[in-house]
């Protein structure tokens, strides 16, 4: 199959080329690079430095007879897409849709959308949230992922393209970037590796559901076959506090170190868990790896970084 990953040399991305490489796929990559590596990209992928709105994407489309696409290109800055909420929706919203129409019009049989989990629900009513809990996002990225996605429902329903909404928590693991807002596995690691103290927003307690980037990879492998269409979570189902996560963290490092603890985020939601009992019972997917695995291999990934 050949298969187009947009934002395919960034953290999430640049590990689902690699499955699909290693399943037999033939993979073209489209990213500009604006949070991606190109160190993380698997040689074997064809790659395009291009912006998912370049208006010549139909024609990589074309010339390389795409027959899936799998969509991890995104603007996801939470605080970038309040303070220009116009980029986030050009990026998130018609960036997507151009792919879609694109789709359709090359006749390509598969859509795969990476949406979220952790942003979709807003503040939840109950835990942990199913895909039928109400949809309330807090901020203009939260409402661009929910456009997006009621716009694959739309190109399924009308066109019959087989699309698949990957709903994830909050995915940690190697190839992270430490240095945006979102990612605290990522940021506090690169911290204790430099011997530096974490800095916990607020008291802590805040929870959220954090998924190794493996167990997303076996999702978007499942993904690709064309009777797996629908919306589905992808997390854990189980709530992990930033305090448990810091001090499993310092363990792991073995390093004597306290972390200091600065002002609470405006706006942060104080509990963010998901349900993947649809995706297990429709597709047999579940997480596999455990907090504490992923977190050893995510800091291991950190201290052989060259800083």
């Amino acid at each position: 199959m050949n298969i187009l990953v947009t934002g395919g040399a960034g953290f999430i991305g640049s590990h689902i080329v690699d499955a699909y490489i290693t399943a037999g796929h033939h993979v073209i990559v489209i990213d500009n690079l604006s949070s991606g590596e190109l160190r993380f990209l698997n040689p074997k992928a064809k790659f395009y430095k291009m912006d998912i709105l370049d208006p010549k994407v139909p024609e990589v489309l074309k010339s390389e007879e795409i027959n899936a696409i799998n969509h991890h290109a995104a603007q996801i800055s939470v605080s970038k897409s309040i303070t220009d909420p116009l980029l986030d929706a050009n990026v998130n919203i018609i960036g997507t849709l151009q792919l879609l129409q694109s789709a359709i019009s090359l006749k390509i049989e598969k859509f795969i959308f990476a949406s979220t989990g952790g942003g979709m629900y807003g503040e939840q009513i109950f835990f942990p949230a199913s895909e039928e809990h109400p949809c309330q996002p807090l901020s203009p990225y939260g409402i661009s992922k929910l456009c997006a996605e009621n716009y694959l429902r739309f190109f399924n329903t009308q066109y019959g393209l087989s699309t698949t909404v990957l709903r994830y928590s909050n995915v940690f693991g190697p190839h992270q970037n430490p240095h945006g807002e979102a990612g605290v596995v990522a940021i506090f690691c690169e911290k204790l590796v430099k011997d530096q103290k974490p800095v916990i927003c607020g008291d802590g307690e805040q929870t959220r559901d954090f998924i190794s980037v493996r167990d997303i990879v076996q999702a978007n492998l499942i993904a690709l076959d064309g009777t797996c269409t629908g919306t589905f979570n992808v997390g854990t189902g189980k709530e992990t506090s930033i305090n448990s996560l810091t001090e499993c963290l310092m363990g792991i490092s073995g390093k004597n170190i306290s972390a200091d603890h600065g002002s609470a985020r405006n706006g942060e939601q104080r509990r963010s868990v998901i349900d993947h009992k649809k995706f297990h019972e429709s597709f047999g997917w579940k997480p596999e790896v455990s907090l504490e695995q992923g977190l050893v291999e995510t800091y291991a990934f950190f201290q052989n970084q060259t800083v």
